[in-house]
Formats: C-alpha cells, sequence, structure tokens
C-alpha cells in the first residue's frame, strides 16, 4: 500500500510538475518581462498552502490554480503580476494565510487582486443581501480600481466551467446558470469573444444537456454540406482579392450551439430553420497601418463586387468601435443558391481585439498610448462605480441593474451640437436623458428628436439627433421603470422610489403596531412575518408598504390568525412550507400538506403523482413533463418548479445559487399540466373548425381558452390546453402543421 502511495504521489508530482512548466513556457514565448522567479515563489507558496488538499475530481488542488494562471497567461494574455495573483487566488478562502501575509510575501498590488478575487464570509452589504451577490459586488469593487482582477475571476470560471462534471447536479446548475447570467456578458463586454464562446456552450452543456447534444450532432450531419457552400461561395470572393493584391486569410465561422439554441428559443424556430449558421470571415493584413480603416473599406468592395448585398445587414463599426473594443465591418450577400451568408472583415488587429479582448492591453495607471477602446472601458467602469455607490436593497435588484449594464448591442445617436454618443439598443428618450445627468433625467418631460416632439418612451433609432426636455415641476414617477432599459436610468429612478418606499414602509409599520397593540399583541418582526406570509407577500417591508399604501388593511382575519398560532393551534403550520399554484384558475393558491421528510439539498427531487402536489409550478415560465428543470427552496422552505430557461431561474441561480435543487420528472402520463400554443396561418373559411377537431378529436386534448385575431388574410390563435408532457405539445404542433392554412405552431409557455 506504501509503494502504491509513493508511486501515485510521485506520479502527481510529475503532473504539477509539467503544467508549471507548461505554464512558464508559455509566460516566456509573451512579449512580457521575464519575471520567472516571481512566478516560481508564488508557485511554491500555494504548492505549500493547498498541500493534501484534492478537488472533487480527486486531482491535486494545485492544479486548478495552475490552470487559471494557464489561462490568464495564453488565453488573455497578461503577465506575471495577473499570474502570480491567479496561482495565489484561492490560497487566502481556503487556507490560513491571510490577505497581510501574501502583501508581505508579493507586495499590495497581487494582495489587492488576490483580496478582490477572495469570497465573502460575513455580510458587508446588508442582511438583504446573499454571499454570492456579496461576493460579486466586492469582485465589481475592486476591479473598479484594477481590470485584471474581473480577468482572473473569469480566467477561474472557465476552468471551473470545464471541470464541471465532478460537481453535484445542483451545483451544475447554480454555476452554469450564474456563467451565463453574469460571467459570459462580462466576457463579451470585455471583448473576450473566445471565452465568451465556450462560457456559453459549457452553460449550455449543462443546463440542456440533451438538446446541446441533439444540436453537436446536428452540425456532425451539416459538416460536409456547409464546407460545399462556403468553398463555393467564396470562390468568386477569393478570386476578386487574389486579382487585388489583398493579403488575407478566409475561414468559416460556424454558429456556437449556444447561439443557434438561443435563436431556436426566441424565433420558435427549428434548427434547420436558422438562416445564420454559416458566417464568413476575412481577416486582411494591412499594407498600411495608419490607413487600415479605408483598406477595410476597400475590401468590402472586392467581397461585393460578385454578389448582391442584403441593404438592411450592413454594420459598420471601423470609426466608432463598440464599447468593447470591437472593430470590423458585417455585410450579407446573396449567395448563388439562395441563401443570405453574413460576411465579416477586419484587420489583423481588429482580429486579435475581437478574440482576446482589448482590456487584455490595459495601460495600468498610465495615459500612454490611451486609444478610444481603453477610454469606453474607463467609461464602463465609471458606471459601475456609480452603481456601487448606491447599493441595492436586494440581491436580486442588484444583479438586474448590473445585468442592464452588459449590453454588446449598441446604436450611434447625437445631441442637438452634433456629438456621438453610443446607447445600447433598446434604449429610449429616458435613458439618453440620464446619461446626459441625473438632474436631467429625474425633470425630464420629453424631447425633440430629428426636430420633433417625441414622448419619454420613444425608442431611439441609430442617427437620431436628441434634444430633451426638462421641466422643474417633473418628478420620476413608477412606471418610467416599464420603458427604462439603461442601468443608470432604472438604478436612479430606483433609489428616488426607494426613499419613497422607506417613507411608505415606515407609515405601515407604525399602522400595523398601533393596530396590534390595540389588540393586546406584541408588533414583534415575527407576527409581521406571519402576516406576511398570510397575505402571499415576500418580505415583513412588502406588508408595510402595502398597509402604508392602504391596499391591505389589517382586521379580525389577521388577529384570528396570530391568535391561533399563540394558544399553540399547529394546523396551520402544516400548511406554509409547500404551495401549488391552479393556473387554470387564474392566481389562486391552493394548499397542500408538507413533505414529511426533510429536503436534502444534495439529491434530485422527484416529481411524480405523489410528490409534485408539495411544490409550487412556475407561473413565470409553465414548465411541464418533459422540460429541463429545477427547484428553488426559498426562507420559508417553499419549493417552486423553474424550468432551466426560464429567466427568473436564472437570476435565482445567479443570486441565491445554493438554494438550486436538482430535480426531475417521473410522472408516467397520469396528470395534465397546462400549456399555450401558438398558431399563425392563413385565415379561411373553416380553418378553426378544422384546429379544433385535430385537437379535441384526433388527440383528445381538452381546450379550456382559446383567442384567435385575424387581420388582412392572416391570423393568430392562442390556444389553451392540457397536455401530459413536452411529447403530448410535439405531437400537437406536428398535427396541426399538417393542415394547409397553418404556416406555424409553437408552444409558448
Amino acid at each position: 500500500m506504501n509503494d502504491e502511495q509513493n508511486i501515485q504521489e510521485q506520479e502527481e508530482e510529475r503532473l504539477v510538475n509539467e503544467a508549471f512548466q507548461r505554464l512558464l513556457d508559455t509566460y516566456l514565448k509573451s512579449s512580457h518581462r521575464k519575471k520567472v522567479d516571481i512566478i516560481t515563489k508564488a508557485f511554491n507558496f500555494a504548492r505549500k498552502a493547498h498541500a493534501g488538499v484534492r478537488r472533487l475530481s480527486g486531482e491535486p488542488y494545485i492544479m486548478h490554480p495552475i490552470a487559471v494562471a494557464q489561462i490568464v497567461s495564453g488565453e488573455i494574455g497578461l503577465g506575471s503580476t495577473s499570474i502570480c495573483s491567479a496561482l495565489l487566488h484561492d490560497v487566502v478562502e481556503d487556507t490560513d494565510y491571510t490577505i497581510e501575509d501574501i502583501e508581505n510575501i508579493f507586495g499590495p498590488k497581487v494582495a489587492q487582486i488576490v483580496d478582490g478575487l477572495t469570497k465573502i464570509s460575513g455580510g458587508i452589504f446588508g442582511d438583504n443581501t446573499s454571499a454570492q451577490i456579496e461576493s460579486f459586488k466586492k469582485l465589481l469593487i475592486t476591479m473598479s480600481d484594477d481590470i485584471r482582477v474581473i480577468l482572473i475571476k473569469i480566467s477561474d470560471r472557465l476552468h471551473n466551467m470545464r471541470t464541471l462534471g465532478s460537481q453535484l447536479p445542483n451545483k451544475q446548475y447554480k454555476i452554469a446558470g450564474e456563467t451565463l447570467t453574469i460571467y459570459a456578458p462580462l466576457a463579451e463586454r470585455l471583448g473576450l469573444n473566445k471565452i465568451k464562446e465556450e462560457l456559453q456552450d459549457l452553460g449550455f452543456s449543462y443546463e440542456h444537456p440533451e438538446e446541446y447534444k441533439a444540436i453537436k450532432a446536428k452540425l456532425a450531419t451539416m459538416e460536409a454540406s456547409l464546407k460545399t457552400v462556403f468553398d463555393d461561395f467564396t470562390a468568386p470572393i477569393r478570386e476578386e482579392l487574389d486579382r487585388h493584391g489583398v493579403d488575407y486569410t478566409i475561414r468559416a465561422r460556424i454558429k456556437q450551439p449556444y447561439s443557434i439554441w438561443k435563436k431556436m428559443q426566441t424565433k420558435h424556430v427549428t434548427i434547420d430553420e436558422v438562416y445564420d449558421i454559416l458566417a464568413v470571415r476575412i481577416v486582411f493584413k494591412p499594407k498600411d497601418l495608419s490607413n487600415e480603416e479605408a483598406e477595410c473599406m476597400q475590401v468590402y468592395a472586392y467581397v461585393s463586387k460578385p454578389y448582391t448585398s442584403h441593404p438592411d445587414r450592413f454594420r459598420n463599426w471601423l470609426y466608432h468601435p463598440k464599447s468593447n473594443g470591437y472593430q470590423a465591418v458585417h455585410t450579407t450577400l446573396m449567395s448563388k443558391v439562395g441563401k443570405w451568408i453574413e460576411v465579416q472583415i477586419r484587420s489583423e488587429r481588429m482580429d486579435e481585439i475581437a478574440e482576446h479582448g482589448f482590456a487584455a492591453h490595459w495601460k495600468y495607471k498610465t495615459n500612454e498610448g490611451t486609444d478610444e477602446s481603453e477610454s469606453e472601458l474607463d467609461k464602463w467602469i465609471q458606471t459601475i462605480k456609480e452603481l456601487l455607490d448606491d447599493p441595492q436593497p436586494s440581491g436580486m435588484d442588484f444583479l438586474d441593474t448590473i445585468k442592464l449594464n452588459l449590453y454588446s448591442s449598441e446604436l450611434f445617436v447625437l445631441t442637438p451640437k452634433g456629438d456621438v454618443r453610443k446607447m445600447p439598443v433598446g434604449s429610449t428618450v429616458l435613458d439618453f436623458a440620464f446619461t446626459i445627468h441625473t438632474f436631467v433625467g429625474t425633470h425630464c418631460i420629453g424631447a425633440k428628436v430629428n426636430h420633433s416632439l417625441e414622448p419619454l418612451n420613444y425608442t431611439l433609432k441609430g442617427g437620431d439627433q436628441i434634444e430633451i426636455l426638462t421641466s422643474k415641476e417633473a418628478q420620476v414617477k413608477r412606471e418610467w421603470l416599464d420603458f427604462a432599459t439603461t442601468a443608470k436610468a432604472k438604478g436612479k429612478i430606483q433609489a428616488l422610489l426607494r426613499r419613497e418606499d422607506r417613507e411608505m414602509q415606515k407609515k405601515g409599520e407604525q399602522i400595523l403596531n398601533e393596530f396590534l397593540s390595540k389588540a393586546d399583541m406584541e408588533p414583534s418582526s415575527m407576527n409581521a412575518d406571519k402576516l406576511s406570509l398570510f397575505h402571499q407577500l415576500s418580505n415583513r417591508e412588502q406588508l408595510y408598504s402595502a398597509i402604508g399604501q392602504g391596499r391591505i388593511v389589517p382586521g379580525e382575519a389577521d388577529l384570528n390568525l396570530l391568535r391561533n398560532k399563540k394558544r399553540g393551534n399547529k394546523k396551520w403550520s402544516r400548511y406554509l412550507k409547500f404551495w401549488t399554484r391552479n393556473d387554470a384558475q387564474g392566481d389562486s393558491l391552493v394548499l397542500h400538506p408538507a413533505a414529511e421528510t426533510q429536503i436534502d439539498r444534495k439529491k434530485t427531487l422527484l416529481l411524480n403523482e405523489e410528490t409534485i402536489g408539495h411544490y409550487i409550478i412556475g407561473s413565470c415560465c409553465h414548465p411541464i413533463p418533459g422540460d429541463d428543470v429545477l427547484g428553488y427552496i426559498d426562507e420559508n422552505n417553499r419549493i417552486t418548479i423553474h424550468k432551466r430557461s426560464c429567466p427568473e431561474a436564472d437570476r435565482l441561480k445567479a443570486a441565491n445559487g445554493n438554494r438550486i435543487l436538482s430535480a426531475k420528472w417521473d410522472t408516467h402520463k397520469r396528470l395534465y399540466f397546462p400549456t399555450t400554443v401558438r398558431i399563425e396561418g392563413i385565415d379561411h373559411v373553416g380553418v378553426l373548425y378544422q384546429i379544433a377537431g385535430v385537437l379535441s378529436q384526433q388527440l383528445n386534448v381538452n381546450i379550456y381558452k382559446l383567442t384567435i385575431e385575424a387581420k388582412d388574410g392572416i391570423f393568430q390563435a392562442e390556444i389553451n390546453i392540457e397536455v401530459h408532457d413536452v411529447e403530448d405539445v410535439r405531437n400537437i404542433c406536428r398535427d396541426l402543421k399538417k393542415i394547409e392554412e397553418i404556416t406555424n405552431v409553437t408552444r409558448i409557455s
């Protein structure tokens, strides 16, 4: 046994040394100054600190920091300070060493970065914020002083995603969901396109493994035909570029599985109907670096010559790059086989920035060589600082605000003086007002857009010239949140509304306390929590606010509840753990007895005929058997079942991931679940009769609601039906599509 143990230790030591040597080799090939000694010192320190500790996969823990440092060096291109910080990033969190120890040995800069990467164990942002969100806030605070913090964190997340298979399913959903919600958009915002795509595909493969495998398999079968299309399409382009002496490379860009799946979900189409799976990327070497934008436009002219261009799909980011530094020209051309194909044109420098991110070339605390990309990064970090200066009352609100600030799709608008401003696609007049100044935003009453008067909710278009109109009498209104889309606008509006809410909560608490005192009952927070549950509210703050606004008036029912509890009546407590929503009857809640056994968060919930009544079926996404699902256990031990793709589930995974439970269906077609199908087609006499015939006679499906609208010979219907599972829905869609007049059938909930 000792001999075997020695052999294993020797083999592991060899693997660790080889991994570290690969890291050094990668670093030595870079253009950074060769500070091998400090990197070796950090490696030896981390190796000793993590000695004897293993990851869930069984490998020595030190392999993880080495792998993170390898990504930092090889895939992002950072230097010795970042590599040392990556090697040390888990030392303070997982061992007895402190930040002071790191500072004494490796200096203040490495210590600052490691501190930013260390998770928070105690609450510093308030009781209502989860540890998950607190750690993310801390990360952003440190990032605003040094961008390398977030770059190392993204590298850490990438390696964790690459090795996620050793985690339990509930942890996989939590980490994958957090990755898709926060870290992939962050990577995109920082220009790390290759890393963003890998994070998205890895997250997708764990959240929806069957759909991921199906798309991968479909792409494999399409490989030969896509290559033929690519070769045929690019042949005339190559001839034109060669004729003009352009030094270039041309390659196919196949859409990633996650991007294909997202398009299938948003457009309600099959993979065969996703038209832009293939794109063409041309990277050229400019003859004159100072003139590369003009040369890029010249290459565009050569590329477009053999084909017809789509007039609405031309994009030029040469002279006004995206906020993440992206520069390129995109055009969409009609191929000889009748399909539109996008062509992306960029120089070698533009290509490097597009794939690896301008943030990797960040010039720390210097003004030398600052370009527009770095200036944009400065603006973004300043926005992050502003958001952190106005802390949200809950993790969810903060998460939503940050997500709003991770836009990548942008448009350009003009001020009255002709200055160009970048705004996220979908921005409104109100959003633009808040970019000028908070005072302008809070007192905005409308705008002159291209000299025409427009309201606050007018959606901006590229090239609009905007003059904001204000009034001192104007005040922030709650409905503004419905059409404010940027983080800054929403954040400022919410801050002002929260101030009003606090005043209303104070009033409501006073009313409730006086009501309870008159009834000789204690006005305690425990009683307020019980009443919050009774009125189906999430917390006592919502209860106070509702009372203050007069939406709830305390009465005899409230006193009866509290008195019953006081006498020791256990009947009510049996029903507080689990609720299920009866969607067919609106928002009424049906109470079910609590499960007899304690929930084991490490085990998978089995959703069958006996257990389904213990859980809330999420009204936000209406999951049915066959959907990929998860459970979320709230503060009151109530469990809600969500689709894994549900936006609300994404927020929960990112903000309260430790409350996520693995769940799977086992219903055997004995239960019915509500779902909604949308049907589109040509309006024709008798088409509704045909639809009803397929559903009720052929498939024996119960219809409990139907809405239909016809206009200009086209109809659209939404039918609420009861089904056993996803397979039923597929059969319904298949059979309805056989009706000649029907063009499209999709499940929408």
